[in-house]
């Protein structure tokens, strides 16, 4: 039998370096000896396809190891849907079914491998093996090509987000020398007050470019000590700038006290705060974010949750890329650099943590996360 860690979905924190494998079949058997024969892992059980996208939706998971026929969703289903969000998975098809439309199925929607039952627990541990190269190789090549590519987008969107604060603020002194304006008149005020933000805003981005700056020099390193999170979470709520913005939203808190925890302070309170900046940024001028933590199954979890304008489903699969902004009105003055999501999720994978986010346009975002929780 399992222990209870595995059973349950949760390694011990020495373990979350390990790739996840998630074994899903219907017969307890199955995933029994196959979650024998990858001890080494991280291994995760579902016996539908329906319970596996709830733990792929956590996310962390590297290989789906999957059988064909099972209740409610079957194989073919959930591999076409974990590979719409992510591309880069690997899903290795388990069957005992030879035919031939069976297989085109599974390779026209990219499966990586296929396992013949019965299984073979040699071929099973070699074939999750090569898949897992596979992946770091095709990852490695994407991270290369990708460099430059990253580079230029970045500098060009400094360029941008410079440009429309500079150029307000240059127009205005402009015609201020030429005479243009009365002093004497209100709308000579009303633009001071203008440009004034418009300096406070460039200011801002000045701020911004510092913190991301010293966020991608610290890389993937974790400086850890005992932190209170529910004391974390309290601090970046009353310091949030987006939400002394928003003073007709409301703040609903229900923050159990857990467990001190190991935590990198700056990187986890960076991450939390890029989330709860949104939730008030996002939100109507009148609105409620509702922010809960709690103790649950070995790790804290951490909902916030705002009903604002939402996120429509196309771009709920790309709010985590470097750069990408939600842009409703289709303005392209959406301010801030896009990598506060990206870095957010990164720092909380660090932690061994998880962060899946559920909305619907008009109805509000949902966002989880979820870490491991320790004695420090």
């Amino acid at each position: 039998m399992l222990d209870e860690n595995e059973q349950t979905g949760c390694a011990p924190l020495q373990g979350r370096e390990a790739k996840s494998i998630l074994i899903v079949d219907d017969e307890a058997i199955i995933r029994d000896l196959c979650a024998r024969a990858l001890k080494d892992y991280h291994v995760l059980e579902a016996q539908n396809g329906e319970e596996a996208l709830k733990f792929f939706e956590r996310g962390g998971i590297d290989v789906i190891l999957t059988d064909i026929m099972m209740p409610k969703l079957n194989g073919i289903e959930l591999l076409k849907r974990v590979k719409e969000l992510d591309p880069t998975l690997v899903v290795i098809v388990m069957t005992g079914y030879a035919e031939k439309e069976v297989i085109l199925n599974a390779l026209k929607e990219d499966a990586d491998d296929f396992i013949p039952k019965p299984l073979n627990l040699l071929q099973l541990k070699t074939s999750v093996q090569k898949a897992l190269e596979k992946k770091a190789l095709k990852e490695e090549v994407a991270n290369l090509k990708s460099l430059d590519r990253l580079k230029t987008n970045f500098l060009s969107l400094i360029s941008h987000k410079f440009r429309t604060p500079i150029t307000t603020i240059s127009l205005f002194l402009q015609n201020l020398a030429g005479g243009v304006y009365d002093p004497t008149e209100p709308l000579f005020n009303n633009n001071v007050r203008l440009i004034h933000a418009e300096s406070c805003y460039l200011a801002q981005l000045v701020s911004d470019l510092l913190v991301f700056t010293q966020v991608m020099d610290t890389g993937g390193s974790l400086k850890q000590e005992p932190c209170n999170l529910r004391n974390i979470i309290s601090v970046l709520v009353t310091e949030s700038a987006e939400a002394a913005r928003k003073p007709r939203v409301s703040k609903q808190l229900e923050l159990e006290a857990i467990p001190l925890m190991l935590l990198d302070r700056p990187k986890i309170s960076f991450a939390i705060k890029q989330i709860l900046d949104n939730a008030f940024k996002f939100s109507a001028d009148v609105g409620t974010v509702a922010i809960s933590l709690k103790a649950m199954d070995n790790e804290a979890l951490l909902v916030v949750r705002d009903n604002g304008i939402g996120i429509a489903k196309k771009d709920q699969a790309k709010i985590f890329e470097k750069f990408y902004q939600v842009d409703h009105q289709q303005t392209g003055q959406i301010r801030g650099f896009g990598l506060g999501l990206f870095y957010a999720r990164e720092f909380i994978k660090l932690h061994g943590g998880s962060i899946a986010i559920k909305s619907e346009p008009g109805h509000g975002t949902e966002v989880v996360i979820t870490l491991p929780l320790a004695n420090p």
